[in-house]
């Protein structure tokens, strides 16, 4: 039996070193900022630039992943000797997976004996990254491709997403709040949180004032929703502001007693909808 990599897109905001130390393939998205194309990978701005280029009222726009970049990625891995467990970021909120599972199927047709499986996350940012940590985890231990993909099945509607955002226009921009709830809230200091439901898709669930008490929230809801899962790792992705994420990591830390965290940016491709100040706790729970 070959052995088989691992793959996912920039969508899971994992920082380059774990790339590097897990051998990940990733595929890259693209944005546009000005007159400028982007690839998320090879020449983006780098994040602190990018976010203050936000703030200063600069809107980028982002591109689906490219099927012709994707087929080429599977087709490397394949030459390499790998069979290839590709796990995408959600479909209720991009066509990528759609575009991955399509190549996959065409590029396996065209060269038999190939195994490419496609995973639907139904999960974003460093939700996706923790659900590649646990596949990467389950392949170090010696799990075949299907068993690798049926475990990370199993565990996916049990990977818990709970953000912030600082600036309610942002998601006015992608359709999540009216332009009048955007003026409203944030001259009352309303601050939403959010999470990813079972499909996949990006729901407010609450409404706090100020953001201090929005992070706590994150907090609370994390400690409500985790039930008896263990969490030896919890991720977070932060929106150009360390000084939030790491408020949230104390905060865990003091009330749950967990240690082990990974904190990043959210990357150019989300970042761009959710705008700076987004603050992102991922971790598993009995139910999203």
């Amino acid at each position: 039996m070959k052995p088989y990599i691992i793959s996912t897109d920039c969508m899971a905001d994992l920082p380059a070193d774990f790339i590097a130390s897990h051998q990940l393939s990733v595929h890259p998205l693209y944005y546009q900022l000005g007159d400028k194309t982007y690839n998320a990978l090879e020449n983006a701005l780098p994040e602190a630039e990018f976010y203050a280029k936000m703030r200063n009222g600069e809107m980028p726009t982002t591109m689906a992943s490219n099927p012709e970049t994707i087929r080429q990625s599977f087709l490397k891995n394949l030459s390499d000797g790998y069979d290839i467990l590709h796990i995408s970021f959600s479909s209720a909120l991009s066509s990528s997976y759609n575009n991955s599972a399509v190549t996959a199927n065409e590029v396996m047709s065209e060269q038999p004996g190939s195994r490419i499986i496609v995973v639907d996350s139904l999960c974003a940012s460093l939700g996706q990254g923790l659900l590649v940590y646990y596949a990467c985890k389950k392949k170090e231990g010696g799990a075949s491709l299907e068993e690798t993909a049926e475990y990370i099945e199993q565990l996916k509607l049990h990977v818990c997403h709970q953000f912030t955002v600082d600036d309610l226009f942002h998601l006015h921009r992608g359709g999540r709040v009216s332009k009048a709830t955007a003026i409203i809230g944030t001259i009352a200091h309303i601050k939403p949180v959010l999470h990813v439901d079972n499909e996949g898709r990006l729901i407010n669930i609450s409404k706090v004032r100020g953001r201090k008490r929005s992070l706590i929230t994150l907090v609370d809801n994390m400690e409500h929703t985790m039930g008896d899962y263990e969490n030896p790792v919890v991720f977070i992705s932060h929106g150009d502001c360390l000084e939030d994420a790491e408020f949230v990591k104390h905060q865990i830390e003091e009330r749950l007693g967990i240690h082990h965290f990974l904190i990043n940016y959210v990357g150019s491709t989300i970042g761009a909808h959710s705008g700076p100040g987004t603050v992102a706790l991922f971790f598993l729970g009995t139910q999203r």
